[in-house]
């Protein structure tokens, strides 16, 4: 059969007329021997087999392909072949890529039956990324995705940009010893789940005979050429939009508005009925797209409604409101050519309440829009541990997908660990999945293990794919199993549970898979700092003294805070030394929050009672800490407050570097703030003197020590913070140190808000001491 009596016998569409057009002109050259034996006389330009093997050809770049119309030479190679595979299996899109030179990545070299733009997030393309034309690459296989499903399923990252039905097939365009690249076609929703053995015959043959012309290409040496996309040119003007000027006249008299849209969503006709309701004059409109013209058009969901048509070959529809309250509604019927879309007026008042998102959406779908997703993302980012990424996932994930009830699965040891769950009244019932092994076949760990969702629209279907098991908690009757994978790795599993069965379209499982990823990117996020902040408690818990030791006649008690933000450990510490038959205490502050300022802390503690040890009078025991402090090179400074203990003297001296005034609670329950003298903080002076301060302490007396985190807050005076906290130990002096102390730390204004560390040590002259 010749090229012009298969155009007669078969109305093909845009990218198929375009093979035809090229086969009706074809230019000089040689037959090619492939087309030969299929029975048909297509030529091809000239090029003889030689031998040698140079580079493979490759995709050509943005600024070749922008002049590929202007080029005269050879017919278009990756054009022909992609508009004569389309018509062979009657697909209305597809792209060749290439392999880039030098580089694992695949470049689209030419489209055809959809604008670029549909692509444009898979322009260039990783060997490694999980796309159907670059496993087809990797594996050397013809990659079949048999639907919007499936691709949810398999190709969430497609899904969530294209979540409409479609089907799809990519094949490698490779000899047996070389790779050039790849090809995709896609057909409408419409299509069967299955490809048929012709499709499958003629798909492998097209990528086989492309790549034997590449190949002897590259043998010549004679690089590609830029070549133009393939999508359907633009209808000009009415008459060729309607074919006859009485179509036109019919046209116009219709009492609802026409518009006829190109596949780039360019206005090529309107009628006055469409002009007027979107009130705006027709010149105005045509050459643009309504979404750009029409002010209150301006939403990423009614351009979503035109690439859903345009993708699927399905008619679609939606409502938009025209201020200041009239309702129209659109309805789209796609071609491969374009769409016409029909505006009327909405009356319906399930219209007025708003289209579904999609006119074949599953009745009850609930989809998270892209402000949701993002408002989502934005609060995963603040969650700092684990417990808040639960404690969000259930206050802002779960109600935004109908969810009642979730279970957030890690793993450790090789076996399931449950790492927090909302919406159980009693939390035994998750206890079977803590402790799975991950060998199991359950649906937790098949989750975990392959990275691929799972969802159960009822109990039944759960029991059938996994018979003779039960490991969801009882109570709910539809469950969507979701991998947390961040960083190319499994962190956990999101169990999201409900109360009713609940039927998962594609496009909800495609937004359920992205919130799984922001999920696991929160929760990874949030293991590491859990991970950091037990480190921190360990440190510090090895820093600072485990237990107490005061001297006969005085009782001691202290308390540590960490700061609310950060690593949660700073420069804070404090100690108390039993020398007999005096004592000595210190309390202290490190400059800055971190591992640092701790491992200072620890050095200038353990110098303390070096020094308290060998019998070191006060001055000279901050002289010392002060040059310990300098030597070490470190460049932060510190704190301090320290005092020799006499009890049987009812006596304490005190030396002072910088540090807070103490308190000092006299029996009578009188309160005052000592006013010692002092030196600058430790580590500014290596000559720096410190002078001390002998107090009074008689029996019944509470002195209180403390770091400035307990005083100092952003917006309040220091003077009215020590105020305050001198009413508190007034008043409530006469309790055991034990509750004074948590009364002290929990009531400061300072302390509420925790800025910074806090410590606090107490001591009490015994009465009968």
């Amino acid at each position: 059969m010749c090229p012009g009596e298969r155009g007669k016998r078969r109305r093909p569409g845009a990218a198929s007329r375009t093979a035809l057009a090229v086969r009706r002109s074809p230019p000089r050259g040689s037959l090619d021997p492939e087309d030969a034996t299929r029975g048909r006389t297509r030529r091809w330009s000239g090029v003889s087999d030689t031998t040698g093997a140079p580079p493979a050809p490759t995709a050509p770049g943005p600024k070749a392909r922008a002049g590929a119309a202007a080029r005269p030479g050879r017919p278009p190679l990756l054009s022909f072949t992609l508009a004569s595979l389309m018509e062979e299996v009657q697909a209305h899109s597809g792209a060749i890529y290439l392999l880039a030179a030098g580089e694992p990545v695949l470049e689209i070299a030419v489209t055809a039956g959809l604008p670029r733009a549909f692509v444009a997030p898979w322009e260039r393309v990783g060997l490694s990324t999980p796309i159907p034309v670059a496993e087809a690459v990797r594996e050397r296989r013809l990659v079949w995705v048999g639907g919007e499903e499936e691709m949810a399923r398999r190709y969430p990252r497609i899904s969530v940009v294209l979540p409409y039905p479609f089907a799809l097939a990519a094949v490698p365009v490779a000899t047996a010893d070389t790779v050039y690249g790849a090809l995709y076609v896609t057909w409408p929703g419409s299509h069967p789940t299955v490809l048929s053995d012709r499709e499958r015959t003629e798909l492998t043959a097209a990528a086989d005979r492309l790549a034997k012309r590449l190949a002897r290409s590259a043998r010549q040496q004679r690089p590609l050429r830029a070549e133009p996309d393939l999508p359907a040119a633009p209808p000009s003007g009415v008459a060729g939009t309607l074919g006859t000027v009485e179509a036109a006249r019919m046209v116009g008299r219709l009492p609802y508005g026409l518009i006829s849209l190109d596949l780039h969503g360019r206005i090529a006709f309107a009628n006055s009925a469409a002009a007027d309701l979107l009130g705006v004059q027709v010149a105005d409109l045509l050459g643009t797209q309504p979404w750009v013209s029409v002010p209150w058009l301006n939403d990423p969901m009614y351009e979503d409604r035109y690439r859903a048509a345009l993708i699927s070959q399905h008619v679609t529809s939606f409502v938009a409101l025209k201020p200041p309250g009239d309702w129209l509604s659109f309805r789209m019927y796609p071609s491969t050519t374009g769409l016409t879309t029909r505006i009327s007026r909405a009356r319906a008042v399930a219209e007025m309440v708003g289209a579904l998102p999609r006119a074949d959406a599953a009745p009850g779908s609930r989809l998270v829009t892209i402000s949701q997703l993002l408002s989502l993302a934005g609060a995963l980012t603040e969650a700092v541990g684990v417990q808040d990424v639960v404690q969000l996932v259930a206050d802002e994930v779960a109600p935004a997908v109908g969810s009642q009830a979730l279970v957030i699965l890690g793993s450790r040891g090789g076996r399931l660990h449950v790492l927090g769950q909302r919406g159980y009244d009693d939390p035994r019932t998750v206890e079977r999945f803590d402790g799975l092994p991950l060998a199991e076949r359950t649906p937790g760990t098949h989750v975990l293990n392959t990275g691929v969702p799972a969802f159960f629209e009822s109990k039944q279907q759960l029991e059938r794919l996994y018979p003779g098991r039960d490991d969801t908690p009882d109570g709910f009757a539809a469950w969507a199993y979701l991998p947390l994978i961040a960083s190319g790795r499994p962190v956990g599993t999101c169990v999201l549970a409900y109360a009713e069965p609940h039927v998962f379209p594609a496009d909800e499982r495609a937004v359920l898979t992205s919130l799984g990823g922001l999920i696991a990117q929160a929760l990874e996020r949030a293991l590491l700092y859990d991970a950091k902040n037990q480190l921190a408690h360990g440190l510090q818990a090895a820093l600072l003294p485990h237990s107490l030791t005061p001297p006969p006649g005085i009782e001691a008690a202290a308390r540590y805070l960490p700061a609310m933000h950060g690593m949660e450990i700073g420069g804070d510490f404090y100690d108390l030394v039993p020398t007999r038959p005096l004592a000595a205490a210190v309390i202290g502050d490190v400059q800055g929050h971190n591992v640092t300022a701790a491992g200072l802390m620890g050095q200038i503690r353990t110098g303390v009672r070096a020094f308290t040890t060998v019998g070191q009078a006060p001055e000279e025991v901050m002289r010392s800490t002060n040059r310990l402090l300098i030597d070490s090179g470190a460049d932060l400074f510190a704190s301090c407050l320290y005092l020799r203990l006499d009890p049987e003297r009812g006596r304490a001296v005190m030396a002072r570097a910088g540090h807070p005034p103490p308190l000092l609670r006299r029996p009578d329950g009188r309160v005052r703030v000592l006013d010692l003298a002092g030196g600058p903080l430790l580590g500014i002076d290596a000559e720096a003197t410190y002078p001390t301060t002998e107090v009074s302490l008689a029996p019944g007396s509470v002195l209180a020590l403390y770091t400035d985190g307990l005083v100092e807050s952003p917006g309040v005076d220091i003077e009215d913070a020590l105020v305050d906290l001198g009413e508190l130990l007034a008043e409530n002096g006469g309790q055991p140190l034990d509750k004074l102390a948590d009364t002290l730390v929990r009531h400061s204004a300072a302390a509420q808000e925790r800025v910074d560390d806090v410590a606090v040590l107490l001591l009490r002259a015994c009465p009968d001491g």
